[in-house]
């Protein structure tokens, strides 16, 4: 397994649309334990494909981090669809790995309902809510080419330009290798 490096904000694959994945193969699933690896490294709570940079409908996502969730299982989601939305919203405060260091309230429906298959081609179909139900929608909308910051309100979107400009440029220094908007592989460097 290996540690994969991270595209951020403004490079063109994290705005495109994802392929479906019609076939598992030995290649895929070494591709998704290196996702899980580089999730975990980097402290995240879910990752998709585009975001190390591959066009695959593919994520992962391990809520058991989190206060409240220690026996929620890890899952690997390929193909998702949400299939139902409910009606009561709700408001958290969002990160994203691509957006490092940035962070804002996103207002989300409350429940969903998915069906996807897992990383042995058999289909599942979940209703999720709370952090799940967050974590699922924030995912899926990268498939799709969206980041969460795209959910604001326009003044929140506005406010943030200059911070996105930083990402985009590599003025930030999170703790995992990034690749910027044209390209540029940044390798963290720990501190001695």
């Amino acid at each position: 397994m290996s540690i994969l490096p991270i595209y951020v904000f403004d490079h063109p694959i994290l705005r495109k649309k994802a392929d479906i994945i019609n076939s598992i193969d030995d290649s895929l699933i070494s591709f998704i334990a290196d996702m899980k690896q580089t999730m975990h490294y980097a402290d995240g709570i879910g990752l998709a494909a585009n975001q190390v940079g591959s066009p695959l409908s593919l994520t992962v996502i391990d809520i058991s981090p989190m206060t409240g969730y220690e026996q929620t299982k890890p899952l690997t989601i390929i193909n998702p669809r949400i299939l139902y939305y409910s009606d009561e919203d709700t408001d958290y405060e969002e990160g994203c790995l691509s957006l490092p260091y940035l962070r804002d309230t996103v207002i989300r429906p409350e429940a969903i309902q998915v069906r996807f298959m897992d990383e042995n081609m058999k289909e599942h179909t979940i209703e999720a809510d709370g952090l799940l139900a967050r974590v699922l929608q924030h995912e899926i909308d990268h498939l799709h080419g969206i980041y969460f910051s795209d959910r604001l309100s326009s003044i929140r979107k506005t406010l943030m330009q200059n911070k996105l400009k930083k990402i985009s440029r590599g003025d930030i220094s999170p703790e995992y290798d990034i690749i910027l908007s044209n390209g540029e592989l940044i390798t963290f460097q720990e501190e001695d």
